[in-house]
């Protein structure tokens, strides 16, 4: 029986030395700063109102200032919805529907997608796409026959970086 604890006690100090040189800890330091990485649209954290909010919406569509009245009317209509995204998609919905619209017809969106979406983040966020949204955008429309540039419109014009300056 204590051949087998001299054994044991053996095994355990083998271990242990194996343990702590196997163990050793090396420390290497690359020199990476840390850094904070925002979403591209995080500079822009101020809510329009819904003055500035409809003028830049209209201005967008028809690529002119929207009139005192059309003004007032669309002010009035967003007041008297108690939900305001709702409001704000009605409003989209008509200005969408309304014969002079300046959209590019879906000919031009398919013969080159690229400089259409281009335009069209410049047009409602007001900055270039960056690489991947790009990409996604091209593939997008790309991979999807039904999708038209009212769509397109509609989500930019709808999403929550157009609500915000």
């Amino acid at each position: 029986m204590q051949t087998s604890g001299k054994y044991f006690v053996i095994a355990m100090l083998i271990i242990g030395s194996l343990s702590m040189v196997a163990c050793r800890r090396d420390v290497t330091v690359f020199g990476i700063d840390d850094l904070t990485i925002l979403p591209i649209n995080s500079e822009k954290n101020k809510p329009k109102t819904s003055a500035q909010y409809i003028s830049v919406l209209y201005t967008n569509l028809f690529q002119r200032a929207i009139g005192p009245n059309d003004m007032l009317s669309a002010q009035k209509a967003i007041e008297s919805i108690g939900d305001k995204q709702i409001a704000y998609d009605i409003l989209v919905s008509k200005y969408m529907n309304d014969p002079t619209l300046v959209l590019p017809t879906n000919e031009e969106m398919r013969a080159d997608p690229e400089t259409f979406v281009r335009n069209t983040y410049t047009r409602f966020l007001i900055r270039q796409p960056t690489e991947a949204e790009l990409a996604w955008m091209l593939n997008y429309i790309n991979s999807r026959p039904n999708v038209t540039p009212e769509l397109i419109y509609f989500s930019f014009a709808t999403s929550n970086e157009h609500f915000h300056y």
